[in-house]
């Protein structure tokens, strides 16, 4: 297989930027990042960014149809209300009509025998032009009315015919066709990122602070191998003497405190280094060496297993104390345990367990001494070390199980509340969680990205 580095081009509706690490990425409203990278001396290389599915429905021209669309709707509607009125006023009219119309043959009556005009006349007369008094107005209401409806007229002819230069102008475009073309875009740009998912640890930016809650040690989660709509978070408070653990059904949530359901497991937990992976949690049982798997559809333990020589109940642990011997965690390779034995002299050992049975399918022994580690973490099957967990850290020493060699980092980690008891990398999220002396955080990694062709050397 040949590695060769990623140069990649912009294409329609997809799109790659350049930027350089101090750098914000912010995307138009619609879009997504997917992805950035960088080189081994931290020059920037690009950031993958592609539109939401749904976005060319979404357009100025759909939108500005759309309002010309309601705004007739309305004008036809009030051009409706006014046919009612001048309808009905024309009927009034039509009743004056006759009144009038016995109105002009009683003056002639009058007029050709004025020597017999008596008052009972008047009187009559003067009664009729009391009913034709209101006439007047509606005569004035139904020309005003009518000028109203000329002139509602001519706007609609106006918009139709922008309207129509409108509809035209779109009936250029297939769009059926164009949102094919955006489909198989987004999926050739899927299939660049599966090969991008890997990836040297190259910088950690941040933290952001998501909540402030709980004591000064615990651990939050979501799973990284759950589908893109499911967001839920797991939180589990304390070291240990706890059981509990509360599932929030997104962030959102889980920032406003609104959990969703709660779990009673059937053991404490020992430390803060659990993992949710495919539906299951996975933890160390309290003053042993037993890795249970514990499945959230079913609510009950569905495997326990002993790792076999892992120091337990602070024979090993980080830096901080805490029970913390044994840390599962999962990257894009799968799931993980590390932790430390006599026969390694103490030193860390890497384990890829099976996700089903918890069996060890492969180890490795670095020369890293477990009780000097801070916090670590595994990306793309290379285990990353910090040498503290108070202010200052920073990773220190990486272990690929690919090559099953060492290297000595200097990546800078910002440890904004002075003391961490929870890192774990989400191969999903590409960040890292952490548990910051009581704040749940999250930090962004840069990864420097190599793509392997089919082509062989």
């Amino acid at each position: 297989m040949r590695a060769l580095f990623v140069v990649l081009k912009p294409l329609c509706f997809l799109a790659l930027l350049g930027y350089c690490p101090s750098a914000t990425i912010r995307p138009k409203e619609g879009w997504q990042v997917y992805s950035s990278a960088q080189d081994a001396d931290g020059r920037c290389i690009c950031t993958v960014v592609a539109p939401e599915q749904n976005l060319c429905s979404r357009d100025a021209k759909s939108r500005q149809l759309r309002q010309l669309l309601e705004k007739i709707q309305n004008m036809s509607q009030s051009i409706e209300v006014l046919n009612l009125r001048t309808q009905r006023d024309f009927q009034y009219v039509m009743k004056m009509e006759s009144q009038m119309k016995g109105l002009r043959s009683k003056f002639r009556q009058i007029e050709s025998n004025r020597r017999t005009l008596l008052t009972k006349n008047f009187q009559e007369l003067k009664g009729k032009m009391n009913e034709l008094q209101p006439l007047i107005p509606v005569l004035e209401q139904y020309k005003t009315d009518a000028t109203l409806i000329s002139q509602f007229k001519e706007e609609i002819r106006n918009l139709s015919h922008v309207l129509t230069a409108i509809q035209e102008e779109i009936g250029a475009y297939d769009y059926e066709e164009l949102q094919q073309r955006v489909l198989g875009l987004e999926g050739r740009l899927r299939n660049c990122m599966n090969k991008l998912t890997c990836g040297k640890l190259m910088k950690i930016t941040g933290p952001i602070t998501v909540k402030t809650s709980g004591t000064r040690f615990g651990a939050w989660m979501t799973d990284p191998q759950a589908s893109p709509k499911n967001k839920k978070v797991w939180y589990m408070d304390s070291y240990t003497n706890n059981k509990i653990v509360r599932e929030y059904k997104s962030v959102s949530d889980f920032v406003a405190g609104v959990e969703s359901r709660t779990y009673n497991l059937p053991f404490h937990w020992a430390g803060t280094n659990h993992v949710v992976y495919n539906g299951s949690l996975y933890y160390n049982k309290y003053q042993s060496n037993i890795i249970v798997r514990y499945s959230f559809e079913s609510g009950r333990v569905m495997t326990q297993r002993a790792l076999e020589s892992a120091g337990f109940h602070n024979v090993y642990p980080y830096t901080w104390g805490g029970f913390s011997d044994i840390d599962l965690m999962a990257d894009e390779l799968g799931l993980w345990a590390i932790y430390a034995t006599n026969q390694n002299a103490g030193n860390i050992v890497i384990s890829q367990l099976d996700p089903l049975t918890i069996q060890v399918l492969n180890s490795w022994n670095t020369e890293y001494s477990k009780r000097n580690a801070g916090e670590s973490f595994m990306i793309c099957g290379t285990l990353y070390i910090t040498n503290s967990h108070l202010t200052g850290a920073k990773v220190y020493y990486s272990y690929s199980t690919k090559t099953s060699t060492y290297e000595y980092m200097d990546i800078p980690i910002h440890n904004q509340y002075f003391h961490m008891s929870m890192l774990d990398y989400n191969a999903r999220d590409r960040a890292l969680y952490g548990w910051n002396n009581g704040h749940q955080v999250l930090f962004n990694v840069t990864l420097f990205h190599v793509i392997k062709t089919d082509d062989e050397s």
